[in-house]
């Protein structure tokens, strides 16, 4: 279940990050090491996580996903590998909550970009989404929550 939309303004927040363009079907091989590499690092450079995981979508095709995958952090990670400093700038975003698990994040997206439509309201390319709760709670999807933004474009 999708909570409505709205729109809100977020803070900017330090991250450190992995950036992956992957063949759409390798999603779920790469997301959880991706995020265990991410967190082995932050924790060996001592800095806290201040949050749940995010993901940051530059560019979805139809066959691939550029994005990154991210942890909120206290201060700036120092780069080592593939983990970089990075941050989720304020923004002016429509944002809705996902009731349910991840299989329904396709049509979570469709309700989000349709209900922007008939807003009048323009995103920029990107979106973001915060992995608020998910497997941790157990295998029962109905319990995760996943926070969706779409960052809008400023208008001229």
């Amino acid at each position: 279940m999708l909570d409505t939309p709205e729109i809100i303004e977020t803070e900017s927040q330090p991250l450190a990050a992995i950036h992956l363009t992957i063949p759409r079907a390798k999603i779920r091989e790469v997301m959880g090491p991706g995020l265990q590499e991410l967190r082995a690092e932050v924790e060996r450079q001592g800095v806290a996580i201040t949050g749940p995981w995010l993901t940051h979508h530059l560019r979805i095709t139809s066959d691939a996903f550029d994005f990154e995958i991210c942890l909120p952090v206290d201060k700036p990670v120092v780069a080592h590998g593939r983990v970089q400093p990075s941050t989720r700038p304020a923004m002016r975003a429509v944002h809705a909550t996902l009731r349910g698990g991840y299989e329904q994040l396709g049509e979570a997206w469709g309700s989000v970009l349709s209900w922007m439509e008939g807003a009048g309201v323009k995103g920029a390319p990107d979106l973001w989404e915060v992995y608020a709760v998910g497997p941790e709670v157990g295998p029962e999807a109905s319990l995760y929550r996943t926070e969706l933004y779409k960052p809008l474009l400023a208008v001229a």
